[in-house]
């Protein structure tokens, strides 16, 4: 298959809350014209600090949230125009998606077996037997062992229900992948197996992933593009080869002066202020309030989409951008 595997148009969420005064509402733009096409087999990875709407962009994707605006595309079929058993056949068995707590997104009733057994029988997918067989495969696939079939999730480790978690989403042979902060809930010792099995079966599978987390150093070892995100809105869009040192955007500089690695060295960025509120974002570029390179002119409108010269796939919304460091020293 050629051209994109999954495409977002210009897509905003906006929630109606209840306001502090008695009658009113607030929105809340939790996306605001997000733009994203994942071709197969390729992993973008997703990043930002929390409430800047990784996680909306997740369920967008994967169908739970429908957008207020805009269009979501998958393999060039408009979702909007499927109905609900085209949206099943078409769309919803080639999505896997693994949450973030896997103690809470298990049915704690359920024995493991069951568990990653469930999307073959609501698909109705072969016969009890294969459906038998297609448990162990997957359980073999995740490297759980067989004696952990009748056991219900209380009684595995965090790592091995992250496992079960996986072998679930992977159970139709979906196509893409969307894994929502995978590791953020798991101990740092348990982090880098789960991390490195998503890596092989994204090899072996020839998985196309969507890969969420606010750390940016292990979004950038797992992903082929890096999509930074703020307050809702895209900032910025590099391949991950390229980053931190061609970073145009202040936000995605910040991100990795924060999380400094051995083989990098990024220049320190304060940012100062907390984040706004999502009901009332800042008028221009949402960053400015805590940019140290904001000016007056950043508030006027939006900052219009620049192409980095170097590098057609490479995007930012900044007018006052990063000079990109040749070498990853500080300048």
């Amino acid at each position: 298959m050629t051209g994109a595997l999954i495409e977002l148009d210009a897509v905003s969420v906006v929630h109606r809350i209840r306001s502090s005064s008695l009658f009113g509402h607030d929105s809340v733009h939790a996306l605001t014209e997000a733009n994203l096409a994942l071709e197969p087999g390729q992993t973008v990875g997703v990043v930002g600090e929390s409430g800047c709407g990784k996680s909306t962009l997740a369920k967008v994707v994967v169908g739970l949230q429908q957008p207020t605006s805009g269009t979501v595309r998958y393999q060039g079929r408009p979702l909007d125009g499927m109905n609900r058993a085209e949206r099943a056949r078409d769309f919803g068995r080639d999505i896997g998606m693994i949450f973030q707590d896997p103690a809470t997104a298990l049915n704690r009733r359920l024995a493991i077996a069951k568990i990653i057994r469930d999307p073959l029988d609501v698909h109705a997918e072969g016969t009890p037997a294969e459906r038998a067989d297609r448990v162990r495969e997957l359980m073999s696939l995740v490297g759980l062992p067989d004696s952990v079939a009748d056991a219900v999730p209380s009684q595995l480790s965090g790592g091995q229900r992250q496992r079960v978690a996986i072998a679930r989403a992977l159970a139709l042979r979906p196509s893409l992948l969307v894994a929502d902060e995978p590791t953020s809930a798991l101990d740092v010792s348990v982090r880098a197996q789960i991390l490195n099995l998503l890596l092989d079966l994204r090899e072996r599978l020839g998985l196309a992933m969507v890969f969420i987390s606010h750390d940016i150093q292990t979004v950038r070892k797992m992903s082929d593009r890096i999509v930074t995100m703020y307050l809702g809105r895209v900032v910025e869009e590099a391949p991950a080869e390229r980053l931190p040192a061609a970073a145009r955007h202040p936000y995605t500089r910040a991100l990795f002066s924060a999380t400094p690695s051995l083989l990098e060295t990024v220049e320190p960025i304060a940012l100062s202020g907390p984040v706004p509120s999502a009901t009332a974002p800042p008028s221009g570029c949402r960053f400015r309030t805590r940019c140290p390179k904001a000016t007056a002119d950043c508030a006027a409108s939006l900052p219009p989409l620049a192409i980095a010269d170097d590098s057609p796939g490479h995007t930012y919304r900044c007018i006052h951008p990063e000079i990109p460091h040749t070498t990853g020293a500080p300048a």
